[in-house]
């Protein structure tokens, strides 16, 4: 691992995961070639639809019916589809709704300013979207983020705009760590691949960086991440019509792609030394065919707004509150104090990496699942493994 990427590690940057490992590669015979394909939102959602506010067209993708309605936040650079997975299994579970928005400057949503991305902006863009799709009376709402969409729940709750709002969760967010890291974040972009030549060839990377650990979500979430240079449209516009890669050399390296086992996920040095950037490959197709929906370089000047005053807005948010780590060290010193004080919830999944609610979405679920029993918000639909506060 270089020292840019172990200062990275250290710091415990927002999109950050370990990266995978590789050493499949070392064992006899060819393994089998993972699937890389892309999926269709609609195995996983019910309906998707565009919210008008203002000049403004939000992206949304719902799922449920009754029950208290999960409003849900992605990260930077991330988009809806983040969510897939969780919200079929949590609706498995629980009588509940779920509503996962692309945000400004991100996935399908169009607006007119998309560099505007203040944490005050898009609060009142949650406002608004709730407004509009259910007026003066929206069902009880509880607001779940992740990273980014973390910290814009927290100031969506304390700006008081969401009158129904019955409790909030955020994942993997924490004002101490995500602060000492915004000096890290731009080598961190900055290392990414900046274009794929394929659908499988993003998702491929998404997988075998441990951007998401996860290949059944990958699938279904890369392509809302990149656009189509020749249309200018999300990569999930192409899936309709997408023909595979088949019986070609794999996108990301000139061996055979073997199956991984979750030991070989945890070998951070051995992964660097045989992974190929894409943007490094030959021989694959157009070598500039997609590229990142959103430019997080541009948008440091948020950075700081995002995350400054996290701690103490969450805690001062007056619901019932839960946060779900990656890490037990991502604590800074306000929410250990207020930990211990027993002001909120936290729970701990330290085998995922940043995107815990792709990597591990049946767990996350349950947590969530149990949360809302635990404070009465909602009816189980099924039996399934309660998960009470614990590191």
């Amino acid at each position: 691992m270089s020292t840019l990427q172990k200062t990275i590690f250290k710091a415990k940057l927002p999109p950050v995961a370990p990266v995978g490992s590789s050493r499949g590669s070392r064992r006899a015979g060819i393994g089998r070639k993972r699937d890389y394909t892309p999926v269709l939102w609609s195995q996983y959602f019910s309906e998707c639809h565009d919210v008008a506010v203002n000049d403004n067209q939000f992206r949304v993708y719902s799922l449920g019916n009754s029950g208290p309605l999960l409003v849900l936040l992605h990260g930077g650079g991330f988009s809806a589809l983040t969510w897939a997975l969780f919200s079929s299994s949590v609706t498995s579970l629980m009588k509940c709704q779920v509503l996962a928005i692309d945000l400004r400057g991100h996935g399908d949503t169009k607006t007119t300013d998309e560099e505007d991305l203040s944490a005050e902006t898009m609060s009142k863009d949650i406002r608004d979207i709730i407004g509009a799709m259910y007026g003066a009376e929206p069902p009880p709402i509880i607001l779940i983020g992740h990273s980014m969409g973390g910290a814009i729940a927290v100031h969506t709750a304390s700006a008081n705009y969401i009158p129904s709002l019955i409790g909030l969760a955020v994942i993997d967010v924490v004002e101490g760590t995500a602060l000492d890291a915004l000096t890290s974040m731009q080598s961190f972009l900055r290392g990414r691949p900046s274009s794929f030549s394929s659908l499988e060839q993003a998702i491929e990377w998404c997988v075998r960086s441990a951007q998401v650990r996860n290949i059944d979500s990958a699938r279904v979430s890369m392509p809302g991440q990149i656009k189509n240079v020749e249309t200018g449209k999300l990569g999930t516009n192409d899936i309709g019509t997408y023909v595979p890669v088949a019986e070609k050399q794999s996108a990301v390296s000139n061996d055979a792609i073997r199956e991984e086992d979750d030991s070989e996920a945890t070998n951070c040095e051995h992964s660097e030394q045989n992974f190929k950037h894409p943007a490094n490959t030959t021989g694959v197709g157009n070598a500039k065919k997609y590229v990142w929906r959103i430019d997080l370089t541009r948008t440091e000047k948020y950075w700081s707004g995002w995350f400054k005053g996290l701690s103490n807005a969450f805690l001062n948010c007056p619901v019932p509150k839960m946060v779900l780590l990656a890490g037990i060290d991502r604590l800074d010193k306000e929410l250990t104090v207020g930990q211990m004080q027993g002001k909120f919830q936290l729970q701990v999944l330290q085998h995922s990496g940043h995107a815990v609610q792709e990597d591990v979405p049946d767990k996350v679920s349950e947590i969530l699942a149990t949360f809302m029993l635990r404070h009465q918000f909602a009816e189980a639909e099924s039996n399934f493994e309660r998960t009470f506060p614990a590191c």
